[in-house]
């Protein structure tokens, strides 16, 4: 048994999928788009002119998958409740990721050393996933 995050990112899934790929070192291992759908998609389950929006993504980053969607395409994702957690005994790597996902978004706890870890902080990116990246001695 896996626990697989699932990112529903309301209409930015193209963006989000660019952006970890740069950021995070992600590959893309699927994508379907609405459009690409075997069967047919039940009414207004997208807005018109969404087809080409992605109803299923899974990035491989690391040894994890993390999946996305469009979801509904409604407008800005909100992504709540949750954070997703990276850990790594690259401390350079830590940095890096940490800088990339920051920018354009909001640093929580900047990455420095803790009791617990030599580098360790908090960000929301850009889409309003919050991340913590926690470097491993």
């Amino acid at each position: 048994m896996r626990i697989e995050p699932y990112l529903n990112l309301d209409g930015r899934c193209d963006e989000a999928i660019a952006f970890y790929t740069q950021a995070l070192g992600a590959r893309t291992e699927r994508l379907m788009r609405f459009s690409d759908s075997p069967d047919p998609l039940p009414p207004g389950m997208v807005p018109p002119g969404m087809e080409q929006k992605v109803m299923h993504a899974s990035l491989r980053i690391g040894d994890t998958a993390l999946m996305l969607s469009d979801g509904s395409c409604r407008g800005q994702a909100d992504v709540r409740g949750i954070t997703l957690s990276i850990a790594t005994t690259d401390l350079a790597a830590a940095a890096r990721m940490f800088a990339a996902l920051a920018d354009g978004g909001q640093v929580q706890m900047p990455l420095d050393k803790t009791f617990w870890s030599p580098a360790f902080g908090m960000v929301q990116d850009r889409f309003g996933v919050s991340w913590m990246i926690n470097g491993e001695a």
